[in-house]
Formats: C-alpha cells, sequence, structure tokens
C-alpha cells in the first residue's frame, strides 16, 4: 500500500476573513511573488507548529550534587524552605 504525504491530497474549502487582510496578503503575495494560497499554507503550517512544539515541552533536570534534604527541615513548610534558602541573601 503507498504512502501518501500529506501534499499528496489537496481539498478545497471557503475561509471568511476581513478584506483588509486579504488585501494586505494579495500584496505581501505579489511583493514575494507567490500566492495568497502558499500564504495561508505557510501560516497554518507555522500555527500547527507551534501548537506541537508547545506540548513536547520538557523540563531540563537542574538538580545539583549534595546530600538532599536536610534532616532539620524534614516536615518543613515551603515558606520555611524559602526563608532558609534565601537566609543571608537579602531575600
Amino acid at each position: 500500500m503507498p504512502i501518501l504525504s500529506d501534499t499528496s491530497i489537496w481539498m478545497k474549502t471557503t475561509v471568511d476573513i476581513p478584506q483588509s487582510l486579504l488585501d494586505e496578503a494579495k500584496r505581501l503575495a505579489a511583493n514575494h511573488r507567490t500566492t495568497v494560497k502558499a500564504l495561508v499554507e505557510e501560516g497554518l503550517r507555522h500555527v500547527i507548529g507551534e501548537h506541537q512544539r508547545s506540548k513536547t515541552f520538557r523540563l531540563r533536570k537542574a538538580t545539583f550534587k549534595g546530600e538532599g534534604l536536610q534532616p532539620d527541615m524534614e516536615g518543613a513548610s515551603w515558606e520555611n524552605m524559602r526563608e532558609r534558602a534565601y537566609e543571608g541573601r537579602g531575600g
């Protein structure tokens, strides 16, 4: 079974946009020797790509060598831990 890329199948659709936006897109397309269709496709790919990237965010591992939680801080509140962390640092 052949695998088709997303550019192998074309669909026609109607999009309602303000006339001023269409006029601006036509000018931009003419200045860059492309089509409004190409601009719309590029814009959609950009927005979809941004959304996909935002879903794959991973927090980097930000650990450091140490001995873990100090015994005197076991059971301490977040406020107490924060005070201890910033102690002597003007915070």
